[in-house]
């Protein structure tokens, strides 16, 4: 199954570019990197680079790609294509590819992405990456475009931006945390009262569920808010198949 993640930025083509093909702005906001730099490279060649993700504070993962783009298409429409790979045993991701596309519109840009890879550690790795890394992965990229969306549309640089969605992470986690309490509490002090809840006890659960289903603050990044499947069946773009494997 491919990843598809797409958003609409309603900010100028330029700044939408820059903020994605400048390696220390791209790893800014897109959570599934740490780190990204480009390696020297001689003129007409396509752009090679190295990029490293830490999955934890004691381990670090990391492999190269190769990247290019088309600036001037019909249209206004620009793309960029890349391929990478990873030689660390520790990382599930083996090699994959991919692409972006700026499509402009009437109030801004629709950017999308597609990409595929090949996990490694054999039918381990591809149930592993079934249930739970390619999940993870198509959220974190969505995540990843809305916290670009808001830097590009309202300002709200990246490191704002994730300080928002811990302190209204946290905010949900501790009214949840205290609806629990103080429904255990009720319990011990009055066992009898689930059958016939009190209006407390009512209130209380009541919080916790507006908690947890209450949509993102405008100022928070969502995933939620980016579409997760392509509108019509789509086709990577041709440069891509002039890029050697990474």
């Amino acid at each position: 199954m491919k990843l598809y993640v797409e958003t609409h930025i309603r900010a100028d083509m330029e700044t939408i570019w820059e903020r994605t093909q400048v390696p220390a702005h791209h790893q800014r906001w897109d959570l599934r990197f740490t780190e990204i730099d480009y390696l020297p490279r001689a003129p007409g060649e396509p752009q090679r680079f190295r990029y490293a993700t830490r999955v934890l504070p004691f381990l670090t993962v990391a492999g190269t790609g190769i990247s290019a783009g088309e600036r001037h298409r019909s249209g206004g429409e620009r793309v960029s294509a890349l391929r990478f790979a990873s030689p660390q045993r520790l990382s599930l991701l083996a090699e994959g590819s991919g692409y972006w596309r700026y499509v402009p519109t009437t109030d801004g840009v629709r950017f999308l992405t597609g990409y595929d890879y090949r996990p490694r550690w054999g039918h381990f790795g591809a149930t592993a990456d079934r249930i739970v890394f390619r999940p993870l992965m198509g959220w974190a990229t969505a995540w990843s475009f809305d916290r670009l969306r808001l830097w590009c549309e309202r300002g709200i640089s990246p490191a704002r931006s994730l300080a928002y969605a811990i302190a209204e992470l946290t905010a949900r986690a501790l009214a949840v945390a205290t609806a629990i309490v103080c429904t255990a509490m009720m319990w011990a002090v009055q066992p009898s009262y689930l059958p016939e809840m009190s209006a407390a006890a009512y209130l209380t659960l009541t919080l916790a569920v507006v908690a947890l289903l209450a949509p993102p603050s405008p100022r928070t990044p969502a995933a939620r808010r980016c579409r997760r499947t392509p509108p019509a069946p789509t086709a990577a773009p041709g440069l891509l198949a002039t890029l050697e494997h990474a």
